[in-house]
């Protein structure tokens, strides 16, 4: 490269310095963000609200409600198949509104690891 940079192209790189105070201002959203999100519950029921399950937006389960009527003691596996059908469905609530907050952050760019 020559010594006074590319043609037409200003050293000190004034565009430079916009892009990297436009990356801070987005990462600092992006923070912000992911703190409001980790503060959510996203709760989903299963067996027709016989078994609710309740996560954070950590993707923690913080509660399980069942109901007494979904305990049979010759059908556990059916009370198991609830439990895990309620927290998936939880955790499937949170991780799409964590991601559709995040694709309104972005304009629907796909930054990768960047951020």
């Amino acid at each position: 490269m020559a010594k006074g940079g590319f043609r037409g192209m200003p050293m000190g790189g004034g565009m430079n310095m916009n892009m990297m105070k436009q990356a801070q201002k987005m990462q600092q959203e992006l923070l912000k963000m992911q703190q409001e999100m980790e503060t959510k519950t996203y709760t989903a029921a299963a067996g027709g609200g016989t078994v609710t399950a309740t996560v954070n937006g950590k993707h923690q389960l913080t509660a399980l409600a069942i109901d007494p009527e979904a305990v049979d003691p010759d059908d556990v596996e059916m009370l198991q198949d609830l439990v895990i059908a309620a927290v998936n469905e939880a955790m499937r609530t949170a991780e799409s509104e964590s991601a559709a907050a995040m694709s309104k952050l972005t304009g629907g760019m796909n930054l990768g690891g960047l951020l």
